[in-house]
């Protein structure tokens, strides 16, 4: 199954559970992050890649680096919606950017996640397979223009 591509950026529906929780009784702020990758991961499951098909052929994708705001909390039995786009795509990474918001669209956390891909062996950087270079410049999202 290939992703839809026509404009919006990718998306799927987590529900917050207890373990996501903190004492206060809201997401505890690292499980965005988790939230998020899972986005991304099934982002390129969408595409028609399997990780661990990659990971067969010696490719791992690693993040590099991660920014990410914070705007209002999720809390036990919201429902989530996580986006995923890619905003920059390299040779060796790809830059996403993320959001996740409650169901009723109120931005909770959004932030750019740069992954880099590597050998699994040695963790150096590799040039991204071409076809999934090829898939993921076909769901770049559109460059933002100055209004």
């Amino acid at each position: 199954m290939r992703a839809d591509t026509s404009g919006t950026p990718f998306s799927i529906r987590a529900r917050v559970y207890f373990e996501d929780t903190d004492a206060g009784g809201i997401v505890y702020y690292v499980n965005y992050l988790k939230f998020m990758e899972r986005a991304r991961t099934e982002l390129v499951r969408s595409l028609g890649f399997n990780q661990s098909r990659l990971q067969g052929d010696n490719v791992i994708f690693v993040v590099h680096s991660v920014a990410a705001r914070y705007h209002a909390p999720a809390r036990l039995d919201d429902e989530l919606v996580i986006s995923a786009e890619v905003l920059e795509l390299k040779r060796t990474s790809v830059r996403f950017r993320q959001q996740v918001k409650r169901a009723d669209d109120m931005v909770l956390c959004e932030g750019e996640i740069l992954v880099a891909c590597v050998n699994a062996d040695h963790y150096k950087p590799i040039k991204i397979p071409a076809a999934m270079s090829e898939a993921f410049k076909a769901c770049q999202a559109a460059p933002v223009r100055p209004s």
